[in-house]
This record gives C-alpha cells, structure tokens and sequence, in this order.
C-alpha cells in the first residue's frame, strides 16, 4: 500500500489512536504569544479502554511545521481506500485542510481554482471518512487513509484512476471502465463478470467459474477440497510455493462463494479490520453467546 513501511502517522506522533472523535479546530496561544492549532478531544475511542486526552499533547503545528509545503503551501494528498488499498483520488492540501480532516475525520482538500478549503462530499455525500493520515518518508506527500461512502469520482465511478494507459497505446477497446485494481480485486471482477454473464441469454464461453456458480454442492466440496489440501501442505512439511498454490486454490473458491451470496471481499476485510485490538479468544466468545441468544 503505496510503501506505508516509509510513511510516518500523524496519528501514531501524537500518541493517538486512529479514532479521532468529535474534534473541533480551535486555537490557543503558546508561551511566546503565537496562535497555535489545537485538536481538543474529551476522549480517544479504543475497542478495549476509553483514554482521556490532555488537550495539550494534541497540538500539530510543530508535526505540519515539518512538511515540505510547496512555494503555495501546498503538498500533494492522496485517499486511499482503507480495506481494499485502493487509490480513490488525489487532490492538494494545505494546513488548515489537514487541521480539518484531523478535526472533523472528512478527506478535506484545498481547491486551487476556487482558492478555498472543500471537503469531499460536501455536495455528493460521498464523504470519504477518515481512519488515519500518513506523510511519506520526504513529508511533501499525505496519505489520506479511509472508507469512502460511495462513489469517489464526479463520473460515478469508484474511484477517479479507470483509465489503463496500456491499453491506450495498445489502441485497445475497453468496454466501461477498466478500474486499477490490485491482484485480489482484479480476480473478484472477473468472477462478477462471470456471474453476470450467465444472466445473459448468450452466456459466452464454458468455464470453470461459471460451473461453480451453477452448482452449490459442487463449490461447497470444493473448497472442503482444497481446505484439506492447504492443511495437509503443513502436516506433510510440503515446501513453500505448495502452500502458496493451494492456497490460492482456497481463496479462489472461496471468493466464488462470496460472489454467489452477493458479499465482497471488501466487506469481508472490513469485519477483519474491526476485529484488531479484539482478542481472538473474546471473539469467539461473543459468537457462542450470540448464539445460544438465538436459540
């Protein structure tokens, strides 16, 4: 994810969890009379313990006096999707535009056309909200790390990068856009696709995918199938490049399944990303309690 090992966390410096909660920029004064940004916060939200904040470690101008702003005061800021790395658009901010995505968690840019601050969204509800904000190892970058409400693009598209200039070059015709995706989301396109094609009178070519997306029982033993063989590469002591080939054999079949109960991979990385700072013992608690509820 764009090399976040040579990025530095404004969240991490100020010593706060990624969950800012109902910040509001203010100012204050230093002991040498100069107006400083103040984020205040009653408290910072963890899954585990609520931690109270002295507003005084929260100031950032020392953090921003550090970043290579352009001759405008300007540097590059860049949203990513939080779950599936994807880059949904890039755009410039200033100061007061990072004091305000830190304030009100809202991707927050400053418009070189019209001169002034404007959060995305403002218009379209599309807000992208704010996990964290990172600046790359020269600090004259910003990461803008989040999960979007929706489309990010003015074209309705998921993000604003759909135009591949290989195939430019190559003069190739792409029907719709092509979005940039990684290796993962590049397989759940094609299974979708798949999918959508056996809703077609002319449903294309035979495939495997289509094959299992026909027949439950069959899926169903596949990946039963390919679980097992996954788990015998580690009681065998089969080498590396084994595990890796089935397990791309189980997340293959896997995310055909997801396909044929409407879920995507996205969602699936979101339960994983929330479940974090919760042990893994408590989970599973939480599960047989909720399901002795049920019952």
């Amino acid at each position: 994810m764009l090399g976040l090992k040579m990025t530095i966390s404004y969240a991490h410096m100020l010593q706060f969890s990624t969950s800012f909660l109902n910040g509001k920029l203010s100012f204050t004064s230093d002991n040498k009379g100069r107006r400083t940004h103040v984020l205040p916060f009653a408290s910072l939200e963890r899954p585990d313990k609520n931690i109270v904040v002295d507003p005084k470690f929260c100031q950032v101008d020392s953090l921003l006096d550090s970043v290579k702003w352009d001759d405008k005061g300007l540097a590059v800021a860049i949203a990513q999707n939080v779950d599936t790395g994807a880059i949904l658009m890039q755009g410039f901010a200033n100061r007061e535009a990072v004091f305000t995505t830190l304030s009100s968690r809202k991707a927050t840019f400053f418009s070189r056309s019209r001169s002034t601050l404007w959060t995305k969204g403002e218009t379209s509800n599309n807000f992208i909200n704010i996990h964290d904000v990172f600046l790359d190892c020269d600090r004259d970058s910003i990461i803008y790390l989040g999960k979007p409400d929706g489309p990010t693009c003015h074209t309705g598209a998921e993000t604003c990068y759909y135009t591949s200039v290989f195939d430019s070059l190559k003069q190739q015709e792409i029907e719709g856009n092509r979005l940039a995706l990684t290796s993962l989301y590049s397989l759940e396109s094609t299974i979708s696709q798949r999918k959508a094609e056996l809703a077609e009178e002319e449903n294309g070519k035979p495939s495997w995918t289509k094959r299992l997306l026909l027949n439950d029982k069959l899926l169903c033993s596949k990946i039963r199938e390919e679980a097992n063989e996954l788990c015998q590469t580690l009681e065998n002591n089969e080498d590396k490049s084994r595990t890796a080939s089935e397990m791309a054999d189980v997340l293959y079949h896997a995310m055909v399944l997801l396909a044929v109960k409407d879920v995507k991979v996205e969602d699936v990385l979101q339960v994983l990303r929330q479940r974090f700072f919760q042990s893994g013992i408590e989970e599973k608690k939480s599960r047989v309690s909720k399901k002795s509820e049920q019952d």
